[in-house]
């Protein structure tokens, strides 16, 4: 396993800086949107049309690595994101955000795209399994650090942005320096969604409800705590307290599901969330303490939803399926995380800031009843025949190509499967 990683050292390097700089941006976006009165409804927009061009690079992004190559794309695309971030802090306008999150979240998605194809060429089966949540604990470590590089200079200073942009262009240097061979191109991903319900009610209603949960925190957390008062420390360590528990967390509530029903596992964790966004209302205006408590409580059980229905869906296909299932359930999420900063920042506009903490709650808790719903329908898989959970986390749809629940159809299946 060692020499795996000091294999793919300059890619996770790579990746985990880019990560700090997009999630600096992201925090940075909605503090600085407030301080400029935007109103949540429109901040919500903002973050939205981020995963609009998300998703859309997915299928915009393939065409043009196969044409130009992987090398050169990742390198038009940092620079890219480097420009585009800075021109968030030279032109503070609600019309020239919204342009430049669609280009930023396109720039996102090819730079996954290329960077996962890059990882999995370089990864021998055996070690799939581990490098895949070595990769998935980088993304959360990077997220959750790059919340804290709002305090030197605040969200009002053009230097912040300026930081965002610094690490979204030092992303290039690891991987353009690397001697690492070219990976194949990036394919184009399906949603086939009238099959994915049909196979799994649960794990579809599971990844679009997460989506819509966990993309209006992304969206609107950093507003959320910044309406409560709190300091522009309180509002890093809020949003790094939710993404900390997320990486912490999901193994512990994974290994649990392997050995119960994962339906009724899912349903506890979804009622155990909506318990710690409840808390979190009551102290929210209260000590930080508390607060922080209940965001970590919040982030480990919201974040292992998403892995949980994966996993549910993956118990009830045939493992050839399993890659073409996970990438359609990524996408799926990723329509709920365009619609959720939308509608929650509506609510917070009509409502106010407690809203986002409804509607964070509510997510997990409609999925909780179906949950049981299903229990009583559906007939239970046994234990045995219960697929392993994998831990995720927010990532582009070519690394699921490690996940070793798509490995079971073999090497060539995978890198086959979306090919006419």
């Amino acid at each position: 396993m060692f020499p795996t990683v000091v294999r793919i050292f300059s890619l996770l390097v790579g990746m985990g800086t880019l990560l700090l700089g997009t999630g600096l941006l992201s925090t940075l976006l909605a503090v600085r949107g407030d301080i400029e009165h935007f109103s949540a409804q429109l901040i919500g927009i903002i973050s939205a049309i981020y995963f609009l061009g998300f998703v859309s690079g997915a299928w915009l992004c393939p065409p043009l690595i196969r044409r130009s190559g992987p090398v050169r794309v990742f390198a038009a695309l940092a620079a890219g994101a480097c420009a585009t971030a800075l021109l968030h802090g030279l032109f503070v306008d609600p019309l020239a955000w919204i342009v430049l999150r669609f280009v930023m979240g396109i720039c996102a998605m090819g730079l996954y795209l290329v960077a996962e194809s890059w990882l999995n060429a370089q990864i021998e089966p055996a070690y799939r399994g581990r490098t895949f949540s070595v990769y998935m604990t980088v993304n959360l470590v990077a997220i959750g650090a790059g919340q804290f590089l709002l305090l030197p200079y605040g969200a009002r200073e053009l230097a912040t942005f300026v930081i965002a942009a610094l690490f979204c262009a030092l992303a290039l240097v690891p991987i353009a320096l690397t001697r690492m061979n070219e990976p194949r191109p990036a394919t184009t991903p399906s949603l086939d969604l009238r099959r994915l319900i049909g196979i799994s009610p649960l794990g579809t209603s599971g990844a679009l409800l997460t989506g819509l949960g966990n993309g209006a925190f992304w969206g609107l957390g950093a507003l959320f705590a910044q309406r409560m008062g709190h300091s522009e420390g309180g509002i890093a360590a809020f949003m790094a307290s939710v993404i900390v528990g997320g990486a912490l967390l999901q193994i512990p509530i994974g290994h649990l599901s392997d050995r119960r029903d994962r339906r009724a596992v899912l349903a506890s964790v979804c009622f155990l969330s909506a318990a710690a966004v409840a808390g979190a209302w009551c102290f929210a205006p209260g000590p930080r303490p508390m607060l922080l408590a209940c965001a970590t409580l919040y982030g480990g059980f919201s974040f292992s939803l998403y892995s949980l229905a994966v996993a549910h869906t993956n118990d009830h296909i045939d493992p050839r399926d399993a890659l073409e299932t996970a990438r359609g359930l990524l996408l799926l999420n990723g329509v709920g995380a365009i619609l959720g900063p939308l509608l929650a920042g509506t609510a917070m506009t009509v409502f106010g800031p407690p809203a986002l903490l409804v509607w964070l709650g509510a997510m997990p808790a409609l999925l909780g009843l179906f949950a049981l719903y299903r229990m009583r329908v559906g007939a239970r898989i046994p234990i045995a025949r219960q697929c392993d959970f994998v831990p995720m986390a927010r990532t582009g749809p070519v690394v699921l190509e490690m996940d070793p629940r798509t490995s079971i159809a073999g090497p060539g299946y995978a890198r086959d499967a979306h090919q006419p």
